[in-house]
């Protein structure tokens, strides 16, 4: 399902599509997709290791498929776009990062939804300071999917997917948070497959966090949640509080003025879960694309991946355990003032 933003946005940003390869061990799929973009079918992967002129390669399957193209893909020097997460555990995450850095590759992540234009405009306000210092943290993932959807071979479980609805669908949201508000430091959680879905793992989490800014915060996520809202995001902070919600920002400042950023725009929380613009992944692959040229690490890299998971792990062992999970951090990333 993820290829079709991936072919959208690829198309608008490449002169020429039949220089792009795509490759699928599904040949009908594969020659059906390159069809639709005018794209170059290749029928094996070898193919794209041995072409010199292919730089980066965008990564779209699940999770449990990624490890041996990343091997490959790295010896042949190619840059690597992936979907998220990374891998099905922050321990298998962490080698696919270390095999690129190993090999003098650039690793990126598909976190699309830091490039719509209401997420920008927040983290410019917050970078310098305009909403205050950040209080109180509150994040929603009300969505629905049907049985329909876990029915399919794998899906929702530990051994393709690596978890639920918070490693396949929240995680755009706990990345959203990460990069707006810094690390978490504390969670404690409860994660459970309700009885609308017959899987292996959780449709339903709940779980309060601590900021290394201090902020308390929360966060609830579903694909129970009938017929599926929007996500959302509210940052209480001294000056205004702003919501992030259905690709809009709400500023409602604390001397009565209200501010709206941005257009009103699905993001896949119902029963389609592809029922989003593609303008967001256009904009992360362009942003890939120049930083590797410049030689840079992407914008969002390997290691943006494996904080967001390390969250949650964490969430699945409080739950688990029934107790209070603290986190460690390293890096001199700096954090919103709280």
């Amino acid at each position: 399902m993820a290829a079709l933003p991936h072919g959208r946005a690829l198309a608008e940003l490449h002169p020429d599509p039949g220089m792009i390869a795509v490759h699928s061990r599904r040949a009908a799929g594969r020659e059906a997709f390159a069809a639709q973009f005018g794209f170059r079918p290749v029928e094996r992967f070898e193919s794209i290791l041995n072409d010199p002129s292919i730089d980066a390669v965008i990564l779209a399957t699940p999770p449990d498929q990624r490890r041996p193209l990343v091997v490959g893909l790295a010896a042949a020097g190619k840059h690597i776009l992936s979907e998220k997460p990374l891998e099905r555990s922050t321990a298998a995450a962490g080698g696919i990062a270390g095999i690129c850095r190993n090999q003098g590759v650039r690793l990126g992540v598909v976190f699309q939804h830091r490039y719509r234009p209401a997420v920008r405009a927040l983290a410019e306000r917050l970078a310098f300071g305009h909403l205050g210092a950040i209080r109180l943290v509150r994040a929603e993932v009300p969505w629905w999917r049907p049985q329909s959807y876990y029915d399919e071979p794998g899906r929702g479980s530990l051994e393709r997917d690596g978890g639920g609805v918070l490693i396949s669908q929240a995680i755009h949201t706990l990345d959203l948070l990460l990069y707006l508000v810094g690390p978490v430091t504390e969670v404690q959680a409860l994660a459970a497959t309700s009885s609308f879905h017959r899987m292996e793992t959780e449709d339903f989490a709940v779980a309060g966090l601590r900021f290394a800014c201090g902020a308390p915060g929360s966060v609830l996520a579903t694909t129970a949640a009938w017929p599926g809202t929007g996500e959302s995001i509210r940052l209480d902070c001294d000056l205004a509080s702003a919501i992030l919600g259905d690709g809009q920002l709400r500023l409602l400042w604390r001397d009565g003025r209200e501010e709206t950023i941005g257009q009103r725009a699905g993001t896949g929380s119902g029963a389609d879960p592809m029922a989003f613009p593609y303008d967001w992944h256009r904009d992360l692959i362009a942003a890939f694309r120049n930083r590797v040229r410049k030689g840079e690490n992407p914008e969002v890299s390997g290691e943006d991946g494996l904080a967001v998971q390390g969250l949650i792990e964490a969430m699945i062992q409080s739950s688990a355990e029934g107790k209070r999970i603290r986190l460690s951090h390293s890096g001199d990333r700096l954090l919103p003032s709280c």
